[in-house]
Formats: structure tokens, sequence, C-alpha cells
């Protein structure tokens, strides 16, 4: 979600090594050298490069090691919740072992245990939500993110497999969040993104004066300190840097020279520009990416810096330490960028797919890359490009893709040899492995080759792929994949369970681990989970549509019943055929769900995806209306008896479709929802801010756009009642937009109530709050359909 990281910064390593790399360098891979000299820890093992003789880095927000007292709880919980989630599972270099996060204990914390066998433990037994996990390759720590307060600003922090040494990497300083990235192969240090808010544009500096005077680490400048405005570090860096110099060819408001990633379309949308350069939306957070070393022996290492910004993650390490892969972009402009490390060149920028961050990586002598992307198609697709050896793309070919379905995720096997691929079948998975040292002539759809210096328009040539094979799974979702040795480890969800973690013993067959919750176990006794069926509507313009219908159990077949239209976030998300406690607690009262995706989600392609920009918003709440008249004429819904609910863009859409639609709903109940686009750009996160320019209208040029959008704007044609829920540290979407829209519900005599859950951001994390949540929407929801 980065905006433009071109401009990139980093400083020489100590001891006569010529440039910022991967710690440990190993064998140098396709003709290149190691750009680094690690430092060596005591244990004489390699670590990253020393910092500047003073001791100080030269980048901005620094992350500091906070060491925290251990917190690792017994061998297993005392009392045990039967109904549990176990997912995002990272392996140990051995593969037996696997470090997870866990909801059993009642907010989602970070665990370890066997693959096939008992006892787990708890090593972080603090309040805060555990986002992500990762294990080092060489077995020493486990890093994992967590949100403070349950909110959207997260820390990285290590501990070590038995619960010690625990402390925090990144995000400890006040108003910065951090995020994790890959280790280093050798497992000497860990990337680490920090974000710092950056504020309006500073107004221009008197002619004479010191126009970096007020900014830099302790000032309170605007982000000029980061040097990215003019192509140079401010003057009073200078002798903090040493050497550092801006990198990159040119400010990221300026297109920039042409790259190896060239201009594609997909309908009428432009994909990525010439040399990939996004355009500036004037508003983002401060990203710096840094190589940390947990054990503390060296000063973090800049690997890349960049204002203005959406998103910044190192995806991975090439194994010599010469190249980085970086993700950055906004939604829906998402770029692969691969970094030369010795001397900070660009050698590629490519489009890539919205969904998991984790986008590809570099073969084992980084002489190959691989990506997950959907540059020149509708649909995401594997592609691999020969590096040369300076690690510019000599070509693209498609490795493997399929018509009419997205690569979701992305693994291979750290030999190299083995690429495992979750295809999005209308939002159910289908798990590929493939051989990807055996070529054979297939059936898959190739692309062939595509010079780097080519048209970008030129007509792909016939191929052939690597040899495949299936993995037949127990549910319909997997939402991780992840290299367990010789094995695989997959994090599945399905219509009748909750998440859990399965791994493939002989790389084929699933089998549960033990400490994941069994399948009848998802809900309580007595009313098994409902798995859903699909509907296809059509738009009023000829659109497809689809989504997924709920019969609430001990209905006759064709009688008419209340029925819940419910709206996922995103826009770009997915309804997934998963166990939602939510639905099955509205279910239990005798209310049917139908939840479709509207124009806007993912999983049906680019085009889909983009159909609402813009002006597209207004036939995305046409959608909606027409979404509930194919419940009504092909399923069993009660044209007198509907509610419409979401959260996010789906609270949006329920404030938006109450008074669109004024007439057709009974009520409506919107979870973190924004209702005035104007104050929600006013409030929402930086990063965030620079999506939803893309999706909704950019708040200056189109302010007339985003007043029609806002459902502020009718608020007088409101006649349901409205239930609103927001988390009180929600800063994605803050509190405000419930709270207006209830108030001016309210001064026009409709019914309407706001819950606000303590402790909770955007995701409602905490058990206690997640069952107050759906228990106090139910009962709203039956007794204004039912009563």
């Amino acid at each position: 979600m980065a905006s433009n990281p071109r401009n990139l910064t980093a400083e020489p390593a100590a001891d006569g090594a010529s440039g910022v790399g991967a710690p440990g360098a190993g064998t140098a891979g396709a003709g290149r050298s190691s750009s680094v000299s690690p430092a060596e820890r005591p244990d004489g093992t390699a670590g990253p490069p020393r910092a500047a003789s003073d001791g100080l880095t030269a980048a901005f927000a620094a992350p500091a090691r906070v060491p925290l007292p251990d917190a690792a709880g017994p061998r297993d919980v005392p009392t045990r919740l039967i109904a549990h989630g176990c997912w995002y599972p990272s392996a140990d270099p051995s593969g037996t072992r696997l470090a997870f996060i866990c909801d059993r204990g009642g907010v989602p914390q970070l665990w370890t245990g066997p693959a096939d066998g008992e006892p787990v433990r708890l090593l972080d037994d603090g309040p805060d939500p555990v986002r992500e996990v990762s294990w080092s390759p060489d077995g020493r720590w486990i890093a994992y993110t967590t949100a403070p307060g349950g909110g959207e600003h997260t820390r990285v922090l290590c501990v070590r497999p038995d619960g010690s040494d625990r402390q925090i990497l990144a995000g400890a300083e006040p108003g910065s969040s951090a995020h994790l990235g890959c280790w280093a192969h050798d497992g000497s240090a860990v990337t680490v993104t920090v974000a710092v808010p950056t504020g309006p544009p500073a107004p221009p500096a008197p002619p004479g004066a010191d126009a970096t005077a007020a900014d830099g680490p302790s000032g309170t400048g605007t982000g000029g300190a980061l040097g990215l405005s003019d192509g140079r570090l401010p003057d009073h860096w200078q002798g903090r840097a040493g050497e550092t110099e801006l990198l990159g060819p040119a400010p990221h408001t300026d297109r920039g020279p042409a790259l190896p990633s060239p201009a594609v379309t997909v309908g009428t949308t432009p994909i990525g520009a010439p040399g990939g350069t996004l355009h500036a939306t004037g508003f983002g957070d401060g990203l710096s990416a840094y190589l940390v070393d947990p054990d503390g022996v060296a000063a973090p290492v800049l690997i890349a810096a960049v204002k203005d910004a959406a998103t910044l993650r190192v995806c991975d390490l090439s194994r010599d330490g010469t190249l980085a892969l970086l993700r950055r972009g906004p939604r829906g402009r998402r770029e692969a960028v691969v970094l030369r490390t010795a001397d900070h060149v660009t050698t590629c920028v490519m489009p890539v797919a919205d969904g998991d961050p984790w986008i590809g990586g570099f073969s084992p002598r980084a002489d190959a890359l691989r990506l997950r992307s959907n540059a020149h198609r509708e649909f995401a697709v594997l592609l691999t490009a020969e590096l040369g050896p300076e690690g510019e793309p000599l070509g693209w070919s498609t490795t493997a893709a399929r018509e009419g379905s997205d690569l979701e995720l992305l693994r291979y096997t750290r030999d190299g040899a083995t690429a495992v691929l979750a295809w999005n079948v209308r939002g159910m998975s289908d798990v590929e492995i493939l051989d990807t040292e055996t070529s054979t002539n297939t059936d898959m759809e190739t692309d062939g080759d595509v010079d780097a210096n080519a048209d970008a328009d030129a007509p792909p040539e016939e191929g052939t792929g690597p040899a495949s094979r299936h993995v037949s799974l127990p549910h319909e979702v997997v939402t991780r994949i992840t290299d367990a040795n010789s094995r695989l480890a997959l994090a599945l969800s399905g219509s009748r369970r909750r998440p859990g973690i399965w791994w493939l013993p002989d790389g084929a067959t699933p089998v549960r681990t033990p400490w994941s919750s069994r399948d009848e176990d998802a809900v309580p006794p007595g009313r098994p989970p409902v798995r859903p069926v699909p509907l296809r509507p059509t738009a009023r313009d000829g659109l497809p549509l689809n989504g997924w219908y709920y019969r609430a159990p001990g209905r006759a077949p064709g009688e008419p019943a209340p029925c819940v239209i419910h709206l996922h976030g995103g826009p770009e998300d997915q309804e997934r055929p998963v166990l939602d406690p939510l639905y099955h607690e509205i279910l239990g009262r005798g209310l049917d769900i139908f939840a479709p995706d509207v124009r806007g989600s993912s999983g049906y392609g680019r085009s889909f995806v983009d159909a609402d920009l813009g002006r597209g918003r207004f036939a995305a709440l046409d959608d909606v209306a027409d979404c509930t008249a194919h419940a009504v004429l092909a399923g069993p819904a009660d044209p007198s008896r509907l509610a419409v609910m979401g959260r996010s863009y789906g609270g949006y859409l329920t404030f938006a479709s109450l008074v669109w639609h004024p007439d057709l709903f009974r009520t409506g109940v919107a979870v973190c929802g924004m209702s005035d686009l104007a104050t929600f750009f006013e409030g929402t996160e930086p990063w965030l801010a620079q999506s939803a320019a893309h999706k909704y209208g950019h708040p200056e040029r189109d302010r007339e756009l985003l007043r029609e959008l806002s459902p502020m704007s009718r608020i007088d044609a409101l006649r349901a009642p409205v239930f609103a829920v927001h988390g009180e540290h929600d800063t994605n979407v803050p509190p405000r937009e419930s709270e207006q829209f209830v108030r001016a519900a309210r001064e026009r005599g409709v019914p309407a109530e706001l819950l606000t859950l303590r402790e909770e951001g955007h995701d409602f994390l905490r058990a206690d709050n997640r069952r107050l949540f759906r228990r106090a929407a139910a009962d709203w929801l039956q007794r204004h359909l039912t009563g």
C-alpha cells in the first residue's frame, strides 16, 4: 500500500561493506557478489551490518528494541475452550513444530505446539490480539505482530520458542505502527516496516531560510525530513548519515524513466504505468523498511523509505543479500519492486494482485522471480521471470493460470522445487502442488515468454508447464499455506467448522492437528451449522452477480422467511462459505441470510473489482436492491420482512441502502460503517485514505461526487430503524461515522441505537465483545423482523 518507494535510502555498512543487503551472505547467485560484510555475534554467526560509527542510522523512526518480561503461559490452558479457532501457522526449520494464532483463551494469542501431537504452549498471555506470526529460518526466534488495545496500530515483537527473551522490535514509539516482513534466509535478522504519520504539506520556506530546520526525528516537520521531496536528504542529516543519499531516479510525483513493467489494460482500466510509478494522492504515512537483529548486536539497517505511502512490505530477500522484493501501493494498484541492495537501483516493477501480501519471492539462486500477478489479464496467475546477473528481468512467462479463477495464495518450498497454489473458484479453494523441476505439456493456460523490452501488447506464445497434482480438502477455504520442511501445513476454514490447521505428512492428504478444534465441536450441540447454497442474481444492467444463501433450520423448503441481506467489507472482500458465529446466531433466531457479492468484490476478475469506481458506486447501491429482489423471487425470502446489515464498507452500504431504498427494508444494522465520505477522509488512517481515494474519489477533486455518495446527504429519506455498532479504537472508520448517523436519525424521529465496544478497533477480536455484538445484533433483527 505504499504510494511509490522509488525514493529509497540506505546507509553504507561499516567495515568496508559497499551497501545494505540481507545479513548472513551465502554463495552469490546468478553472477552477483554479496553486497554485505556481515557483523559477527559472540557465537560467530553472521549478523546484520554494523551501524555507522556514531551509532545512528540514516533513517527516520528507526525502531528500538524494548525488552519485556516473559509472558509464556502454562503448557495448556486450565480451562480450554472447546470451540476455538487456530490459524496463521508458521513452521520451525525441522517442520515438526508450528507457531500459530489461537483464540482458545478468548483473544487471538501466540501459541506453539507439535504438528502431530500435544501439548501446546501459550507464548504470550498478554491482552493484545496477535495478527501475524513468523518462525525464523534458524529456529531461534518467533516474530509476531500485536494490536495494542485492540486498535488498528500494530507493533512487531520477538520471543524465543520457549517463551523467553520477549521484546518489542518495532512500533513501541508513540504514534507509530509497525508491520512484519520476511526473515533473512539465515535467520539473523527480520525485516519490519515502521509507519510514522505525516501531516499536511508545510508552507514554503522563505528565501534563504533552512527549509529543513524544523524537520527530522525530533522536529515537527511533515515528512520533509525523509529527504524524499527534492532528491536529497536534509542538510542537517548529512553528518549523521555519512555517505547516505536519496536513491531512486526521480521524486515520486514524477513519472520516472521506463522500467521493465509495461503498461497493461484490462478492459478500459489501466494497470500500472510505464516505470510502475504511482501518482501521489497528497496524504499518507511515512514508511521505512528495516533489517532488525533480534539479538540486539547491531543497529537496525535501513532498506527503503518512502513518504505519502499506503503500504511498504519486504516480501523476500535473496540468499546472497543482493536483492530485495518489496510490495507497495494502495489497494487496486499494488506493485512488486525488485531493489538491488548494493547500489539501490530498482531493476523491476510489476503490477501484482490484491489479497495476500506475500506476493512471491526469489528462487534459491536468485536467478528467477516468481509473482502472484494479474498484470495483462483479469485474473491473478503465477508469473516467473528469469533474472539477469544484475537482477534485471530477462523475460516473463506464465507458469500457471486458470480461466476464470484467481491465484490467491502462493508458497514455494524452501528448496524452490515445489510450488503450492491455492485458486479461488467462486469463493471456494482448490489447492494445486506443482513440481517446478518437471516440465510437461499441459492444458493449462500459458503465456510463453514476454521480453522485458518488448511491446506490452505483444501476443503471448504457447509453451509448457510443470507437472501438478491436487490436494483433496476437507473444508472449503484455505487461508494460509506454510512450508514445514518436507511437509506442508494449511490453515482451513469451512461452513461447518472453526478455523483450524492441517498438515500433510504425505504431501497429499490433510491431517488435522490435534490441538485444532474438531468439526463436531464447532458450535454447541443441538443445532449444527448451516451449509449455504449459491445464488446467481443478475443486476439491472445485466452484470452477473453471486452470493450465498443460508436457510434458517426448521423451515419448510418453500415457506417464506424473514431475511437479512448481509454485505461484506472491502469493497474488495469476497463472501466465502465459512462458519461465521454471527450468522449462526442470526439463523438460530429463525432468520434467513443472503450474503451477496455486489460489484467491487474480488474473485470475479479485475473488471468486476473496478466496476464500482467513482460513479460506479451508484450501480453498486442498485446491486443491493437487485440482490434483495433475487432473494425474494428465486429464494424463500419474505418481501415484507427484510433487513440489511454489513460491516466496514458493508456498513456504508447499509447506511446508504436505508436512504437510497427507504421502503425496501424494515431495519438495518451498520457495523463500523462510513456515513459521510468527507468526514471519513478527515478522520481515517492515511494509508486507508490512499486506497479510498482511488475507490470512492479524491476528497478535494471529487468533493461533489463524495457528497452525492454519502448517506448523510440523504438522511431525510430514512424511514427504517437503525442499529449501529462501532469499536471505540477504530481509526480506519472513526466512531464519529456511526455517531453522526444515529444522532441525525433520532433528530428526525427514527428509532436508532449505537453500541460502542470497548477495547476494540475496526475488527472485533475479544470473545466477550464478539458475543455481546452478535447477540445484540440478532436481538435487534429478531425484534424488528418477527415482532
